[in-house]
C-alpha cells in the first residue's frame, strides 16, 4: 500500500479512492472524541468535511503490518491546522483497522509561555 498517496487521496476528499484502500470489514477510531467508524461513516466523516484540505506526511514508521503516519493536515486558507498520528493496520494490502489522534495546532498554554520554556521547533 502506497501510504503517501492514501494521504492524498484523504485530502482530496477522493470518496472513491478513499474506500479502495479499505476492507469491507475496516473500522476507524478517532480517539479523541471517543467515535469509531465503519468505512462508508469514515468517508462521508472526511469528504463531507466543509473546507479544501492540504496537508504533508511528517513522518512514516512500519511495524510489521501497521503504518504509523504522523500527518500535518491544515485547510488551504490556512486557518485551521491539526496534526494527526495514526496507526494503520493493513492485511492483503487493505486497511483492516486504524485509530487516530487528531490534535489542533496552536500556541503553548499560558503557564509554560510565563515560565519562558520551551521553543518553537519552526518557524511559521
Amino acid at each position: 500500500m502506497n501510504i503517501y498517496k492514501f494521504w492524498n487521496d484523504i485530502l482530496e476528499q477522493n470518496a472513491d479512492a478513499i474506500r479502495g484502500y479499505f476492507d469491507k470489514n475496516a473500522y476507524i477510531n478517532w480517539h479523541c472524541t471517543n467515535e469509531q467508524f465503519n468505512v462508508d461513516e469514515f468517508i462521508i466523516a472526511n469528504c463531507e468535511y466543509p473546507g479544501s484540505w492540504n496537508g504533508n506526511v511528517e513522518r512514516v514508521e512500519k511495524i510489521n503490518d501497521i503504518f504509523v503516519t504522523a500527518t500535518h493536515v491544515y485547510s488551504q486558507n490556512q486557518e485551521l491546522s491539526f496534526h494527526v498520528t495514526s496507526f494503520i493496520k493493513v492485511v492483503d494490502d487493505k486497511i483492516t483497522a486504524m485509530d487516530e489522534y487528531w490534535a489542533d495546532d496552536g500556541i503553548p498554554p499560558k503557564w509554560r509561555l510565563d515560565k519562558q520554556i520551551g521553543k518553537a521547533i519552526c518557524s511559521q
